[in-house]
């Protein structure tokens, strides 16, 4: 049998190697994104919708368990971020637009961008809501009566988190109807 000569084998060792190289760097631009300081890196987060998720008990709360954006806005597994990020470049080009660049221009689209987000939650059953969340973990008895009474009526109607709790963390968009 006959060895393949040095340039095939010096080819596949450099392109294994590029092919690392690559991976590497696509999956740490994946993390990188996924940081709160890339999130809220713009202006358009930093004065909005930032600013309400430090109120909210996402980021302090008697835990001391805090979520970051991408725990409710990025999927864990590997292909629902891709297919998040490949969404979120929609983001940026409204970001590069100038569509959104002013705090009075992302309230008037706040309800869209809000419907969005609700509906992609709806469709995945709250998936990211349920990574900290579920019906198992949850003691009713460290909840109020009115909690408990809701949540049992959530459960027995297959509701899914974001149907009662939209404006857990950020602001609910005013409503023109």
């Amino acid at each position: 049998m006959k060895w393949p000569g040095r340039a095939a084998v010096t080819l596949f060792v450099l392109g294994g190697v590029a092919g690392i190289i690559f991976w590497g760097g696509f999956n740490t631009a994946m993390e990188a994104t996924n940081t709160l300081g890339f999130c809220v890196s713009c202006h358009e987060m930093q004065s909005t919708v930032y600013q309400e998720y430090k109120k909210s008990p996402h980021y302090a709360n008697a835990s001391g368990v805090r979520a970051i954006c991408s725990d409710c806005h990025v999927p864990k597994d590997w292909v629902g971020k891709v297919v998040r990020k490949i969404q979120a470049s929609n983001e940026l080009y409204h970001h590069l637009l100038g569509t959104i660049d002013t705090p009075e221009k992302f309230e008037a689209k706040r309800a869209e961008l809000a419907e969005h987000v609700w509906a992609a939650m709806k469709a995945n059953d709250s998936r990211e809501c349920r990574n900290c969340h579920s019906w198992e973990a949850m003691d009713p008895h460290k909840q109020t009566a009115r909690a408990q009474e809701k949540m049992a009526e959530g459960q027995k109607e297959g509701k899914t988190c974001i149907e009662c709790h939209q404006g857990i963390a950020h602001s609910l968009p005013k409503r023109d109807d």
